[in-house]
Formats: C-alpha cells, sequence, structure tokens
C-alpha cells in the first residue's frame, strides 16, 4: 500500500492500495516506485502485475494507465515496470527492467512506444 504522511501525523492517509496483495484494481503487487503529478496525482510501478497505475485523490480503486496485459514485449506490455515519470504534458514514461527499454505512453492512448 502507499500512504501519504503530513508533518506529525502517524498513521497518514491511504493512497493506493490497502486490500492486501493482488491483481484488483484495489490492490497492488510489489509496488517498487512512485510518482504524484502536479494535481496530486498518484502513479504506482506495480511490479509483479507488470501495470503502472494511476490513483486520483479519494479514489478506492486505481486506474491501469500502461501495461496490464502481462508479463511480455508487446507495445501493450510491460515486463517488471521500476521507474516511473510524467511529463507536464501528461506523457508517461516506464523503465521496464525484464525487457531493458523505456516506454512512452501519451495522455489518452492505448498504445505506446519504446524510448
Amino acid at each position: 500500500e502507499v500512504r501519504r504522511y503530513k508533518f506529525g501525523e502517524k498513521n497518514g492517509t491511504l493512497v493506493a492500495g490497502g486490500n492486501g496483495q493482488g491483481a484488483g484494481l484495489n490492490q497492488l503487487n510489489n509496488p517498487t516506485y512512485l510518482f504524484v503529478d502536479r494535481q496530486q496525482n498518484v502513479y504506482v510501478s506495480d511490479r509483479d502485475n507488470h501495470r503502472v497505475m494511476k490513483w486520483v485523490e479519494g479514489a478506492k480503486e486505481g486506474i491501469v494507465v500502461a501495461g496490464g496485459q502481462g508479463e511480455g514485449s508487446a507495445l501493450t506490455q510491460l515486463y517488471y515496470p521500476r521507474g516511473i515519470f510524467v511529463d507536464a504534458l501528461g506523457t508517461l514514461y516506464v523503465a521496464a527492467s525484464g525487457n531493458h527499454r523505456v516506454m512512452r505512453w501519451t495522455q489518452g492512448d492505448k498504445k505506446q512506444g519504446t524510448v
């Protein structure tokens, strides 16, 4: 699970996951990296589910924004996603360690390209 802590908080606020290990939209399986954009959306590389999830503030479930088609090397797949970055235009970059590549998703696009 991912929690946001403000100074002085003990328990923090649940931001992503929190429902045990798994592949549901309210679960994560080995979250590895995260990125917070200007709108406070939280992106999480969900390594063992081979996907990147986006959680908007207050959401109970995340949205799959990259991968989620099982591990592999097709342009719709990720293989152990790790580092993630979202630029000012909303373009998502994902470093996938399993297939040694960096992928790029433009906002609202279902397919991506290799960088």
